[in-house]
């Protein structure tokens, strides 16, 4: 991998991390469109280590007074939110650990991906005009397990994890802002737990140039989108990321029959 590979990567992550487009999609597509080869999940845990400093650091305020409430005053709606995350997390990560080679394989396929892009992109269409304006930072336990329930989805590259979770946010009455903050704040302990389970996997030859560069536009590129991302939607609707999603689920169907 050159290193223009590699922080073209990097921005891929950043910018699909937390848009609701889909970062596996395009860190699958991306070697599939240029003929390079699929680096592996090892190398995509080390981006999503990037983006998970990056989420950490734009959010410190709000993970500091999580964690201080959860641990000192856990029926306070701070304290109690932690742990309704950690709870919301479990969905995600059983089927994370059920279904890793379906991720690194079968799900994979360009077809699959394309299909995935458009259909969840149209509910996220949907759920865009059909979200409510809870602006209250405390979310309910059921609130948080269903979406939750729906960041499990996210195994399927082209799903997307802040998609999905900002889809059933906006169904379950969120406002847009809420519902993005709240899908960045469950993307924390999903992101480190993937980083955990596959940094096993690297040795010390994976750590070259290109990784660190990789890891480093991909942290940076994550502090930028996800700023961008809280401001755009104050008064913007997601609608430019839905028409996205639907002319790359086109081109990649189109790719797929004529190359």
């Amino acid at each position: 991998m050159t290193i223009f590979d590699a922080v073209l990567l990097g921005l891929l992550q950043a910018l699909g991390e937390f848009l609701p487009i889909s970062s596996s999609a395009h860190l699958v597509l991306l070697p599939y469109f240029r003929g390079m080869e699929y680096q592996g999940l090892a190398f995509d845990v080390m981006l999503h280590a990037a983006t998970l400093l990056a989420v950490l650091a734009y959010f410190a305020k709000d993970w500091f007074v999580l964690i201080k409430d959860g641990l000192t005053k856990p029926r306070s709606p701070e304290g109690r939110t932690l742990w309704y995350l950690a709870a919301a997390t479990v969905p995600a990560a059983v089927a994370g650990l059920l279904l890793n080679d379906w991720a690194e394989h079968t799900f994979r396929n360009p077809l699959m991906i394309a299909v995935c892009l458009m259909v969840f992109a149209g509910f996220l269409w949907w759920a865009d005009r059909k979200g409510g304006q809870n602006q209250n930072g405390f979310i309910s336990f059921k609130t948080l397990m269903l979406i939750g329930c729906a960041q499990a989805l996210a195994i399927m590259p082209g799903v997307s994890r802040s998609g999905v979770t900002i889809t059933a946010a906006l169904l379950l009455g969120l406002s847009r802002s809420a519902s993005a903050r709240i899908s960045f704040l469950l993307s924390t302990p999903v992101i480190a737990g993937a980083a955990v389970l596959e940094i096993g996997n690297l040795t010390p030859a994976d750590f070259n140039a290109p990784l660190l560069w990789g890891f480093v536009s991909a942290f940076l590129g994550a502090l930028a989108v996800i700023g961008w991302l809280m401001k755009y939607i104050k008064t913007h609707s997601f609608d430019v990321f839905v028409y996205y999603r639907w002319v790359l689920g086109l081109v990649i169907i189109g790719f797929y029959f004529l190359h």
